[in-house]
């Protein structure tokens, strides 16, 4: 899937966000249009522009709202996936809104990734089921229990890949696998002489 076409990617904020998880591909994205690639980064939040605290704390002002139709890629970071009683993405996914907005965002053209936990947001949107993904380890029989085919490691214990391509799905496990995902994102669109 190379090309040199302006890329639109949409990186999906919420409360209890986990910093990692959205910043890695962010910077990694980032640093690449400041030498010349042509991305257009945009943080969004579902509910609309507004101001968001992440998982430590951090609080980050989302100018943009909801427009999944301008994106070719939309970023899904994780946080806060065990602990229904705290933001992020257990919250998120018994309010309901982000799943049914990717379930709804859905089309031809639009590539989901997700990091670490924002691979369950996917999975309650039922974007996984039947399909190979990865997640954080800690939450991989959540995801499976959500119908995906998750990747695991050769033996007991041992990791899966960090990054699960199927075309217009991709997944990536753990905190920090948000850099990998990003690198593998630019050497999938404009090929490995960028990264």
């Amino acid at each position: 899937m190379e090309g040199s076409d302006l890329m639109s990617v949409h990186i999906v904020l919420f409360d209890g966000v986990e910093e990692l998880d959205f910043s890695a591909p962010l910077q990694v994205l980032g640093i690449a249009r400041k030498i010349g690639t042509p991305l257009e980064i945009t943080l969004v939040r579902v509910d609309g522009p507004g101001t968001v605290t992440a998982g430590c704390g951090t609080k980050v002002e989302v100018s943009s709202g909801w427009a999944p139709h301008t994106a070719d890629l939309l970023i899904v970071p994780g946080g806060g996936a065990t602990n229904p009683n705290r933001p992020g993405v257990a919250v998120e996914i018994e309010r309901g809104v982000i799943p049914a907005a990717l379930r709804a965002a859905e089309r031809r053209g639009l590539t989901m990734a997700s990091v670490c936990t924002g691979a369950l947001l996917l999975g309650a949107a039922g974007l996984v089921r039947g399909r190979p993904c990865t997640t954080h380890r800690l939450s991989q029989a959540r995801l499976a229990e959500q119908g995906g085919e998750v990747l695991a490691g050769p033996g007991h214990g041992a990791p899966g890949p960090r990054v699960v391509d199927d075309g217009d799905l991709i997944t990536s496990a753990g905190v920090t696998s948000g850099l990998e995902l990003g690198l593998w994102l630019l050497q999938r669109h404009y090929g490995t002489a960028i990264s």
